[in-house]
């Protein structure tokens, strides 16, 4: 083909070609319809047919996705035989109606910016079959009166999806109306996290053939028969449930203190887990027996070297039997006590921004535990949740989870030199031993006159003289016990506020229980934080613990292979995790909704 040939002289064939090939600057897009295929090739072949009557009358459906178009004028009246439209991914926040073709089947308004149905309701197009409003932002059970059959007689298909709709019962009213609706998507709006949901819509919707994209069966039309009368008033509240089991691969930190001197300091270290969730108006809590922290709040804690000599410092002295190391000394911090007014504000650890909940949420917890290999915590809360705007918008920043560690640090308190035991008047300890020998004497007495009795009786004498000694013997033990006791020194400790910090960190995606799913599990990865040399030393220190004593050259080389293990090139600490299940109750029958524990 020559170059630069003036368009008038190109053939027929070759303009086919240019506008048919991939390859060609004027190629069409992508998802460009048949319908625009033909047009060009028309304006080839008869270019004087083309006119503004031509193409008003040839158009039945008309795409502008992502156009950025925020209105629809009356110039759209003008195709006359318009009968699909779609301007999804666009600015619209409003739509005049008398702008609508009257032939419209299909309208599609996905994606846009619009607060109510109600500007459509005017003057709705009477024929129309599908209306697509998914992902726009209507909000309430307000939009209930707009979704009848007085304004949408023919519609088949609805998609009113990741909106803000609540009102289960005001919607799913509105709706039984369309006596020709099949297909329903309601899936993302907050009234679909009721556990209800489902069940209900079924069972008001009897010619409803498919909700959220999945086939209503006639098994399952049956499952839920009835359950719109029983929970016709039902609370509209979300029940969530978070589930944590085993976290594995934690530091032991005690393992790097130093050995700690006779009075102190004393460090105690437990490991518990927190997790961001909106405050309920009911939860159910259940920790390995245990009390569960319902909202934990992180303090900032002075700086331990100015807290011991800060005369302000709150004393929280705790009295124990005996001092104990750095792992089992019995003693636990208080997690609500708080910094003193007294004390600097330039003492205080910087607040770490991981324990600061995002706005409108609270920190739950689990129950805090001492360092194990592998920690079973058992946590399990259930989560009642009213307000389900909020709820949706919080499933879809996700939770936060933390794994944290706890340092509670004890001194012991020694007595003051001045301090002296209080002096003991001699007249009443001289009267008290007199007191006491004559009633020694006293029951001297009565016991031989029982002897004597006793003697009397053949046979059973001497099983009572028996008894009576051995009564004899453990009140003397009694006895000792208690002078030994109150020989013993009561130790007591001063408790310095527990320092925290985060060990792991990370954000678990909730988007897919707006979605549809009712459960996300899964196995939070934190990485390897442990050493094999600190490895090494947690298995030398359980050994001791455990009472394993070796004996033997077979038992002394196998103690040496397993000491081996840590120190192999290949060998690789167990990564610190944490197992999740965060599930939201959703009723799979009529008999499950009516179940004690739903």
């Amino acid at each position: 083909m020559p170059e630069n040939v003036p368009p008038e002289e190109e053939s027929m064939e070759s303009l086919l070609r240019l506008a048919q090939s991939i390859e060609s600057p004027w190629a069409l897009d992508k998802d460009a319809t048949m319908e625009d295929q033909y047009l060009r090739e028309l304006a080839i072949q008869n270019p004087f047919l083309i006119g503004d009557d031509f193409l008003f009358s040839y158009f039945k459906s008309l795409r502008l996705v992502n156009k950025g178009i925020s209105l629809v004028d009356e110039d759209l009246i003008k195709f006359f035989q318009l009968e699909e439209l779609i301007l999804s991914a666009n600015r619209i926040q409003m739509v005049d109606p008398m702008n609508l073709p009257r032939t419209l089947k299909v309208l599609e308004l996905y994606g846009n910016e619009m607060t109510s149905i109600q500007c459509l309701c005017s003057h709705p197009p009477p024929a129309l079959q599908h209306l697509g409003m998914g992902h726009n932002k209507l909000i309430g059970s307000m939009e209930s009166h707009f979704l009848t059959a007085t304004f949408w007689s023919n519609l088949v298909s609805l998609d009113l999806s990741s909106n803000d709709l609540t009102g289960l019962r005001y919607i799913v009213a509105s709706l039984a109306t369309l006596q020709k609706l099949r297909l329903l998507l309601l899936q993302g709006n907050p009234l679909a996290l009721v556990p209800h949901y489902r069940g209900y819509t079924i069972d008001c919707l009897h010619q409803l053939f498919m909700l959220d994209e999945v086939t209503v069966s006639p098994e399952e039309r049956h499952q839920f028969q009835g359950i719109s009368c029983k929970l016709a008033y039902a609370e509209e509240a979300a029940c969530m449930t978070v589930t944590m089991k085993n976290v594995t691969g934690i530091l032991d930190s005690s393992l790097l203190d130093p050995e700690p001197a006779n009075e102190g300091p004393f460090n105690v270290y437990t490991y518990f887990v927190t997790y961001n969730f909106l405050p309920e108006e009911k939860t159910i809590a259940k920790g390995s027996g245990t009390v569960v922290n319902e909202a934990f709040k992180p303090i900032s804690v002075p700086v331990l070297s100015v807290l011991l000599s800060n005369e302000h410092t709150s004393k929280n002295e705790l009295s124990t039997g005996q001092s104990g190391g750095s792992r089992h000394s019995g003693v636990s911090g208080d997690p609500g006590e708080s910094k003193e007014p007294g004390e600097s504000k330039e003492a205080e650890e910087p607040q770490d921004p991981q324990l600061i909940p995002p706005p409108g949420s609270v920190l739950f917890s689990t129950a805090q535990k001492l360092w194990e290999n592998v920690i079973e915590f058992d946590y399990k809360k259930k989560h009642i949740l009213k307000d389900l705007v909020k709820l949706k918008a919080f499933l879809s920043k996700g939770t936060r989870i933390n794994i944290m560690e706890e340092k509670v640090t004890s001194w012991l308190i020694l007595p003051s030199p001045v301090e002296s035991p209080p002096t003991v008047k001699k007249g009443k300890g001289e009267k008290d031993k007199k007191e006491k020998e004559k009633d020694k004497k006293e029951k001297e007495k009565e016991k031989e006159k029982d002897k004597d009795k006793d003697k009397k009786k053949a046979g059973k004498g001497k099983e009572k003289e028996k008894e009576k000694e051995k009564e004899k013997e453990k009140e003397k033990e009694k006895e000792k016990g208690k002078k030994g006791k109150r020989k013993e020194a009561i130790k007591e400790y001063r408790q310095d506020p527990p320092i925290r910090r985060v060990l792991g960190s990370q954000l678990i995606s909730l988007e897919t229980l707006i979605s549809g799913e009712d459960t996300v599990e899964t196995t939070c990865n934190f990485g390897i934080v442990r050493t094999a040399e600190i490895d090494k030393m947690a298995y030398l220190r359980d050994s001791k613990a455990k009472g394993k004593v070796v004996k033997g050259k077979g038992k002394d080389k196998e103690r040496k292979k397993e000491i081996a293990l840590f120190e192999e090139p290949d060998y690789e600490p167990d990564p610190m995790t944490v197992d999740i299940r965060i599930h939201l109750s959703h009723f799979s029958s009529l008999a499950d909704a009516m179940s004690p524990t739903s």
